[in-house]
């Protein structure tokens, strides 16, 4: 029943929202350049690696020295624009309907993180990712890592039809009210580096 709601949803709103993706990614076509789509390889299912696509809301720049300036000076006036409204998300529809990503679901990270986590942490992908879950709209951003991963593994465990459902629409609300879109000083969130418990023990 997920997966065919995926599939119906995806397919429906990659039709209605076509003018929307074309012009965003015209935008940043103009307005910042090649290349239009940011990709990176993401665990999925089982931690199975997958390309995740969403609009680029950064510039390359580096320093003289060749180290790459912050996540903030980075990002663009349009990748600004577009991540105040969620909208460089988009091109995840395209993830939802080749099967990589459920509308619902922990959210993909980085293949990097993997070693970091807990046997715990790691249950996360015990279930297919999503653009949106528990975490997102109960803080994003703005909340820890411990926080989010503790949300995460409370929806494997509980997931339903029915909270997918109520997930969705708190998601509208949050894109809305444009709460929790990044952590205090970044542009998202800084990077993990292990639980608090294990940074403890080192």
């Amino acid at each position: 029943m997920k997966r065919f709601f995926d599939l119906i949803v995806s397919i429906s709103l990659i039709i209605v929202l076509s003018p929307v993706i074309i012009l965003a990614g015209l935008s940043v076509l103009v307005l910042t350049g090649r290349p239009v789509l940011f990709r990176q390889v993401r665990p999925g299912y089982k931690g199975r690696p997958f390309t995740i696509y969403k609009f680029r809301t950064m510039t390359d720049n580096t320093y003289k020295t060749g180290v790459h300036s912050t996540d903030e000076e980075r990002l663009t006036g349009v990748g600004h624009f577009l991540r105040k409204f969620s909208l460089d998300e988009l091109p995840q529809l395209f993830n939802v309907l080749k099967g990589d990503l459920s509308f619902v679901g922990p959210r993909p990270l980085l293949m990097e993180y993997i070693p970091l986590y807990t046997p715990e942490q790691a249950r996360r992908h015990d279930v297919r990712p999503g653009i949106t879950g528990l975490a997102q709209v109960k803080g994003r951003n703005a909340i820890s890592w411990e926080e989010r991963f503790a949300l995460d593994i409370w929806y494997v465990d509980h997931r339903s039809f029915l909270l997918d459902m109520k997930i969705l629409a708190e998601t509208v609300s949050t894109v809305i009210s444009r709460e929790g879109i990044s952590a205090e000083g970044c542009a998202t969130m800084p990077k993990f580096t292990g639980s608090k418990q294990d940074r403890e023990k080192v």
